[in-house]
């Protein structure tokens, strides 16, 4: 998303942007303090910061019938609300991120244990925990290390509803900059994006520095699954997503209240 800064091939004069590199929970926590300026986001924390930060309609992050994925050493059978996970340790990559959200939307009969999103795989594989809810690249490595899917959020999600992805995360401006600063890096962030898909080749080598270890061929399915159309511009399925979120999250009293779908 962000190669066209990176880069220098998107500029705006008078705008000077310092790159921030921070996994998601504690960038959703930096949020709670308006430390930045503007940030990724996932949409579970949005819920709580709607007073300070607006949404940027460019830059989410959702899974089109795929997303989070609570994987296990052991098969086990878990459909929606069937209390198959009561009592379950799972490891989660944090208590703000829209995986939890999910997670509990789907059956929050288990015991959460927050750790750092790439010590998951590892805790399942060690047994320290019952199972893990998987983000990045372990979505697509978990079955290579011998670890069941229990459920993929984001099958779940896109058979429920009628076939709308799951909103996972997106980019927040400071709403204390003003309507013409905010426009105009909404415009940059666009621009950013837009470069990246144009560019597609260069734009994947930079984010390969940021894969773990991922080869190039994974890291250009995983970076299709979670930058395109839809990270350029969220259009009415993506809003229409994002409200049945937020809409069911609130109803299940998972959110202290009604999130107004705007953007700048």
């Amino acid at each position: 998303m962000f190669y066209g800064l990176a880069s220098g091939a998107v500029r705006v004069d008078g705008i000077e942007v310092d790159q921030v590199l921070a996994d998601i929970e504690t960038l959703n926590r930096c949020a709670f303090e308006g430390k930045y300026e503007v940030t990724a986001v996932s949409f579970h924390a949005y819920a709580h910061l709607v007073d300070r930060y607006a949404l940027l309609p460019h830059g989410a992050s959702m899974g089109d019938k795929y997303g989070p994925i609570l994987v296990a050493r052991r098969p086990i059978a878990a459909s929606e609300g069937a209390g198959a996970l009561r009592d379950l340790s799972i490891a989660i990559p944090g208590r703000l991120t829209s995986a939890f959200l999910t997670l509990q939307m789907f059956d929050p009969a288990f015991d959460p244990v927050v750790m750092p999103f790439d010590q998951i795989q590892p805790a399942v594989i060690e047994g320290r925990v019952d199972a893990g809810l998987l983000i990045h690249e372990g979505q697509l490595t978990y079955a290579s290390e011998g670890l069941k899917k229990v459920v993929d959020l984001g099958e779940w999600w896109f058979e429920r509803t009628g076939g709308l992805p799951l909103p996972l995360g997106g980019n927040i401006i400071r709403r204390d900059l003003g309507p013409e600063l905010m426009h105009q890096v909404s415009r940059m962030l666009h621009d950013s994006i837009a470069h990246a898909l144009a560019h597609r080749p260069a734009a994947l080598a930079y984010a390969q520095q940021f894969g773990r270890g991922l080869n190039r061929e994974d890291t250009d399915t995983f970076v299709g699954m979670y930058v395109n159309q839809l990270t350029l511009d969220y259009g009415d399925r993506g809003r229409a997503a994002l409200a049945r979120f937020f809409g069911e999250a609130h109803e299940k009293k998972l959110i202290p209240s009604e999130v107004p779908i705007e953007f700048v």
